[in-house]
């Protein structure tokens, strides 16, 4: 898989902690179950930026789409009912966008790690 050296370079807010991470992952696996990891993880991963602008929407419109974006299913629905906890839980999450998007992405990085180990 040598795409360009680094196809995950090609991914819009890619953080070098991210890419360390997928590098580390990815290691073990043949080329091609990389171009397949590769596939699956750029569908299920999600980009800093757009949890920002998710976030920023429950100040205007609806609180809590972002916990939504990431599987926090629970959380988004209090925070729907809730305001986004009277706003407080909104900007704690404006402030912390990026580990909400980090973690969100290392489980996703996981469990396309697992199908891509699985591929032949």
């Amino acid at each position: 898989m040598d795409f360009y050296n680094n196809p995950y370079m090609s991914m819009p807010g890619v953080t070098a902690e991210e890419l360390t991470f997928l590098q580390q992952a990815t290691t073990e696996l043949s080329d091609n179950q990389k171009k397949h990891f590769y596939l699956i993880y750029t569908g299920k991963r999600k980009s800093p930026q757009d949890l920002l602008i998710f976030t920023l929407l429950g100040f205007f419109g609806v609180a809590g789409i972002q916990l939504f974006l990431v599987g926090q299913v629970g959380m988004g629905l209090l925070y729907f009912f809730t305001g986004g906890l009277c706003l407080i839980g909104s900007i704690v999450d404006l402030i912390n966008h990026k580990q909400l998007a980090t973690d969100f992405n290392r489980k996703m990085a996981y469990e396309s790690f697992q199908i891509a180990k699985m591929s032949v």
